[in-house]
């Protein structure tokens, strides 16, 4: 059976909470924040705190730890979406939020709860200083910049971007060159070389299972690619910088 949130129900808690004297943040307060992070000012980190741990966040379960973990959730969810529309690639301010849940759901105070809310805002208010606030990109440009985030494995070209833009390839290249100061090949091949440098660093994977992984078409193209991208072959960049 659905739950329904009734006209009566919504007009009793309205009642309650004068009787109580309470009131959520409005919708202006609680957006400032979010509007500090986009700016990358680290004031949103002391603002966030303040209306985070005040007693006018919402009552949302009886249990107050699990009170602030469902808050906590809302105000990452709104802070993800703040960094995106601040210019912030969507899939890494979605992994970073869903890093920072985890970690939140494995916490058993509401004080460790409200010292993560603030890290939460910290990480993500660094990240957007350290944006290039000059590059607004279009939203052919931002779809074909997630597209190619999301099929490092496959080979994508400019007629793959063109069909999922809906755009005619001439122009799509055009913008994209116009927008991101590189060619479309130039991008998808520098963010390839930004996944194996981290695959190198952090995973256990081979360097033939890398290339292969990133859709090189032979461990040699890949060597040769990835030497003229960072000086080093992968075996040597390896060495240098996997911390196991």
């Amino acid at each position: 059976m659905g739950y329904t949130v009734s006209d009566k129900k919504l007009k009793y808690l309205e009642f309650i909470h004068r009787e109580e004297s309470k009131r959520h943040h409005t919708y202006t307060e609680d957006m400032y924040q979010y509007d500090l992070l986009k700016a990358g000012d680290m004031k949103a980190v002391e603002v966030g705190h303040k209306m985070f741990s005040s007693n006018l966040t919402g009552h949302i379960s009886d249990d107050p730890l699990r009170n602030y973990k469902y808050l906590f959730v809302a105000a990452t969810t709104l802070a993800c979406r703040a960094a995106i529309s601040g210019g912030m690639e969507s899939e890494r301010a979605f992994n970073i939020s869903d890093l920072y849940i985890l970690k939140m759901d494995t916490l058993n105070s509401v004080d460790d709860v409200i010292s993560l809310h603030s890290e939460m805002l910290e990480f993500y208010t660094k990240e957007m200083a350290g944006l290039d606030k000059g590059k607004v990109y279009s939203k052919p440009v931002i779809q074909s910049i997630d597209y190619i985030y999301n099929h490092l494995h496959e080979n994508i070209g400019l007629a793959t971007l063109s069909e999922h833009t809906n755009l005619n390839g001439s122009y799509l290249s055009t913008l994209f060159k116009r927008e991101t100061g590189k060619t479309v090949t130039e991008y998808i091949l520098s963010k390839r070389m930004e996944a194996a440098e981290n695959m190198l660093k952090f995973s256990d994977y081979s360097c033939s299972e890398i290339g292969a992984i990133l859709a090189f078409s032979s461990q040699s193209h890949f060597t040769r690619v990835f030497k003229s991208y960072t000086g080093k072959t992968p075996a040597e960049y390896r060495r240098n910088n996997y911390p196991g």
